[in-house]
């Protein structure tokens, strides 16, 4: 290890505390090492915030340093009789964040003999989500036990709800430990052994310049739209300049979300259309002239024109079209197109030639391993087409493919590229894997490298890795167009993480830290459950911490039961952050069983439409109308996203399904289910108040109860099984109380057999003579009109079907 990275170490081990450092500097490396101190039977600590591809990284990398024991994956194959069997052998556990809620909120989990818990990619962690009720549940249960967080996205920290300081009081720890490549330690250990870097300043051609400058121009034309648009909107941040970030549309979508539903088309038209504009100019330097071109003359349709904001008529476009022409087919009619080259090929293949003109004087053994890295898949693969066939050849290849469809299987077909043992090209993102460059930068071990894209992450591991090789000298090739939108967008991401890190900085100098926060005493509040209004818990309202008025509280603790496939959300957390105890359990009917006859089938507004669309609703409403007499569809909105049917639903996302489709369908299933009522809540917060409510003077439910309700039962009090006139009617005639009301069903066949009873029987099925004695003088005396005729009870067979039956199912046979 580094010099720096053994001083991060040291820190989090003596005191707990948030890590945060900056991109590319080996934070993984950090983390494997402090795996390795905990990799012991004595000790038992859980990995929180891993994916299946980053465990199986570290696992590798501690069997490479020979530990034993190595850590454990404790995964949803594994019994509960297993897992309890591997939490107490001890070592080092990855699990999801699913299975360690259920198992902490089950006992399954020894609590008091855990060691502590490593949080990875700690900027994710929110105050409603699964990783931040682990930790809640691991300090009311354990006091000595250590919390250490680890992050290497400092931006994030300074956006959104994302806030340090909230970050920080989830993860209960006291103590930040800022890293950033500017810090004194790093930058003295790095500089020991640098690497030697070529900057390569390439020159755009004419014509790409030309298209650059248009394709700004329309960007400034479309921000300047959209603040003209929304002079409300709070937009300043939305420039030019933040249209280059790679991060520019999440940004966008975080101050727009709250308030899409309001916007006009207009403006939403306008925001797919900066991502749109974004993509041509990120495709100007990536692709080659053909695949631009097309990318271009593809946006020139009849339908698209109509439907963008306006900037497909200005100047600037026909400027942006015609060049992108030029470039494929020059500027005079002529039989061979032009094929303009892509400078990045003509410098990747010089720098090529200057490696084999160097490695002709050396050995077999002494000459250089070549890795060139660049953006995707795609332009890897373009790469290697270029260094097989050359230039020319590659170009008139993709010409003959998109414009001379004519052409034999023959011509088109892609020839076969020769993979140099010496030569590696490599994407800077493998989304299947992301240590995948990291393994191989560390096992092929270059010493020439080329960026054919600029990436301010993968420039740091370069520099770590020549620091831990410094037997290696390495060269760098860094490719960039100068003056162009890729260098200003590298430059705006280099400036975002030193501000980011300045915000930082002073945030820590003047942060006002409690003693009790990491809630090793009885002290910290936020381990407190909280019944306080979902308003007040967001910050909306007063803070106080304890219920006022509204009678005495109940003695019986609050009990949900809630389905396995619930902990997916945010709902259990907050649920039980309210002060109310949650039991995980696997039910086949609904999400949320309230009480014994309060069931709940939560869906977000995309479970809502998928489930719309497939019939899956209708099946389950009439599942939960069949075994509970209070079935209750909650329809739950995002936090911080808009509260309303109206428009199109998603930010960016293919919204063909309208507000109309989803009213009337809704219309239609509390027709079918009239007994089935409906809640619509805004947020998680919402839901968890709501809960409460409902739950209040109500007997809590059993567990065992909700899982022995399946389809295969059929359940004695259920209006389903009876004809719903005969239901209704009975109900109406004296005697007759909803309590009563089934002894009658289950018992009698029709209203023939009915009418036949005698008032002993009939007070013998409803338990009480009184009501006995109502029901049966109401059956058989007789009624008299008021033109003196009368009727006997006999007539009531003409109600349900023919025979007077109430049983639809024995009525259908």
């Amino acid at each position: 290890m580094l010099s720096y990275e053994n001083q991060i170490m040291l820190d989090v081990i003596h005191e707990d505390g948030l890590v945060i450092a900056a991109k590319g500097l080996g934070l993984e490396r950090v983390f494997v090492s402090i795996l390795k101190v905990y990799s012991d039977p004595g000790n038992l600590v859980l990995v929180l915030g891993t994916s299946s591809k980053e465990e199986e990284y570290f696992i590798s990398q501690l069997e490479s340093l020979d530990v034993k024991p190595l850590p454990k994956v404790i995964t949803s194959e594994l019994s509960v009789n297993e897992r309890q069997l591997v939490y107490l052998d001890g070592g080092v556990i990855f699990a999801s964040s699913r299975i360690l809620v259920t198992d902490f909120l089950l006992n399954r989990i020894p609590s008091e003999h855990i060691t502590g818990i490593l949080v990875y990619k700690a900027h994710k962690v929110v105050e409603s989500g699964q990783e931040a009720f682990i930790l809640r549940l691991f300090r009311i249960r354990n006091k000595t036990g250590f919390i250490k967080a680890f992050s290497s996205s400092p931006v994030s920290f300074t956006a959104g709800f994302c806030h340090v300081n909230r970050v920080m009081r989830s993860l209960f720890v006291r103590n930040l430990y800022l890293w950033p490549r500017f810090h004194k330690d790093v930058s003295d250990c790095l500089n020991q052994c640098k690497p030697e870097v070529i900057e390569l300043q390439l020159k755009q051609t004419p014509a790409m310049l030309s298209i650059q400058t248009a394709c700004l121009d329309l960007i400034h034309y479309s921000t300047k739209e959209l603040k003209k648009t929304n002079p409300s909107l709070d937009l300043e941040d939305i420039s030019v300049e933040a249209a280059l970030s790679k991060s520019f549309h999440k940004i966008l979508q975080l101050q727009l979300e709250p308030v899409w539903h309001q916007l006009s088309s207009k403006t939403r038209q306008l925001v797919a259309d900066l991502k749109t504009l974004r993509t041509i100019l990120v495709s100007l330097t990536q692709y080659d002239c053909i695949t631009f071109y097309n990318i271009v003359s593809s946006l020139r349709k009849a339908e698209n024109a109509i439907r963008n904001s306006g900037w497909l008529l200005l100047p600037s476009f026909d400027t942006l079209y015609l060049q992108a022409k030029i470039r494929v087919f020059g500027e005079s009619d002529q039989d061979e197109p032009e094929l303009e080259e892509n400078p990045k090929w003509t410098a990747l293949g010089d720098v090529l030639k200057e490696v084999r003109d160097e490695d002709k004087e050396k050995r077999e053994e002494e000459r250089c391993r070549v890795l060139i890295v660049a953006e995707n898949e795609r332009t890897c693969n373009q790469i290697k087409e270029f260094l097989d066939v050359g230039a020319r050849n590659l170009l008139m290849r993709l010409f003959k493919k998109v414009f001379l469809k004519k052409q034999s299987n023959k011509n088109n077909e892609k020839e076969e590229t020769v993979s140099n043992p010496r030569l590696i090209v490599h994407p800077l993102q493998v989304i299947a894997d992301p240590f995948a460059l990291t393994k191989l930068l560390y096992t092929y071990k270059p010493d020439t490298i080329i960026m054919y894209d600029a990436d301010l992450s993968f420039v740091r591991q370069v520099e770590v890795y020549q620091a831990t090789n410094c037997e290696i000298p390495v060269r760098v090739y860094f490719m960039i167009y100068n003056g162009s939108s890729e260098e200003q967008s590298y430059l705006t991401t280099l400036r975002r993480e030193k501000e980011a890190y300045e915000m930082l900085i002073k945030e820590k100098a003047t942060m006002v830290v409690p003693e009790e926060r990491e809630g090793r005493t009885e002290l910290n509040q936020d381990l407190m459950r909280d019944p306080r209004k979902a308003s007040e818990q967001l910050g909306w309202g007063s803070s106080a911490g304890t219920r006022q008025g509204g009678g005495p509280e109940a003695t019986e603790q609050p009990l949900v039961v809630v389905d396995m496939r619930e902990f997916r959300s945010e709902l259990p957390a907050l649920i039980h952050r309210r002060g109310m105890d949650i039991y995980p359990i696997t039910i086949e009917i609904g999400d949320y069983i309230l009480t014994p006859n309060i069931c709940v089938e939560r869906k977000s507004l995309s479970d809502l439409i998928g489930s719309l669309q497939s019939g899956r609703l209708y099946n389950q409403a009439q599942a939960m109308c069949r075994y509970y007499s209070k079935p209750i569809l909650l329809i739950e909105f995002e936090h911080g996203k808009p509260f309303a049917l109206r428009g199109q639903y998603f930010f960016s996302s293919d919204s063909s399904y309208k507000t109309q489709d989803i009213t009337a369908r809704l219309q239609l299933l509390t027709l079918h289910f009239p007994k089935l009522k409906i809640i619509w809540s805004p947020s998680p917060y919402a839901t968890a108040e709501i809960f409460e409510e409902l739950k209040k003077k109500r007997p809590q439910p059993t567990p065992e109860a909700a899982a022995s309700i399946t389809s295969e039962n059929q359940p004695e009090f259920s209006t389903e099984r009876f004809n719903s006139s005969l239901h209704d009617f009975l109900l109406k005639l004296p005697g007759v109380t909803h309590k009563n009301v089934f002894a009658l069903l289950n018992n009698v066949k029709n209203l023939a057999e009915l009418c036949s009873l005698s008032q002993e029987e009939i007070s013998e099925l409803l338990k009480n003579s009184f009501q006995g004695k109502s029901l049966f003088d109401a059956l058989h005396s007789p009624l008299t009109s008021e033109s003196g005729a009368s009727s006997s009870g006999k007539g009531s067979k003409r109600f349900g079907d023919k025979k007077g039956r109430w049983n639809t199912k024995k009525a259908r046979s």
